[in-house]
């Protein structure tokens, strides 16, 4: 079932960190000369700033999660970019990976979002999103990725889903 958060009050966040949990424990690596597990508490509290102080905040920006049997198994971030929306940030929680979740979440917010434009950076390599993103009717447009912050990563490609 496709949740949408405008709010961290709104969500179970710890719940979400396990969604998150690949990239929390690579985020921690961030913090080497810490106890692993201190590190992964940074990561998470780094995360939840960011949901709180920066995504939340800005305007037309939501977080959709799939819930499956009442547990967050899979979740994304949208948020305005060029004409449309940015999805990115797409991840399955581990023990649920490979089971569809993915695919489902997107198609859900496909539906939700209407006709709108979503676009999304995709690491070249991360075959498994790329099939996930094509599956869904996703098109590559750009072998880079030019993200909000004007950065661009040639290690990414930007695809494109026009509803």
């Amino acid at each position: 079932m496709l949740i949408l958060v405008h709010s961290l009050r709104d969500l179970r966040f710890g719940e979400l960190m396990e969604v998150y949990a690949d990239s929390n424990r690579e985020k921690a690596s961030d913090w080497p000369n810490l106890p692993h597990m201190f590190a992964l508490q940074l990561a998470e509290q780094d995360h939840r700033e960011y949901l709180q102080d920066v995504f939340f905040r800005t305007g037309g920006a939501v977080l959709a999660v799939w819930e499956e049997n009442g547990t967050y198994v899979s979740a994304l971030r949208l948020e305005p970019y060029k004409d449309g929306l940015l999805l990115n940030a797409l991840e399955t929680a581990p023990v649920h990976r490979k089971k569809g979740y993915a695919s489902r979440l997107i198609r859900a917010v496909q539906e939700n979002m209407g006709t709108v434009k979503i676009y999304s950076h995709v690491n070249k390599r991360n075959i498994p999103s790329l099939k996930t993103h094509e599956a869904c009717g996703f098109r590559v447009i750009s072998d880079c990725a030019v993200f909000l912050s004007g950065s661009v990563d040639y290690r990414s490609c930007t695809l494109l889903y026009e509803g």
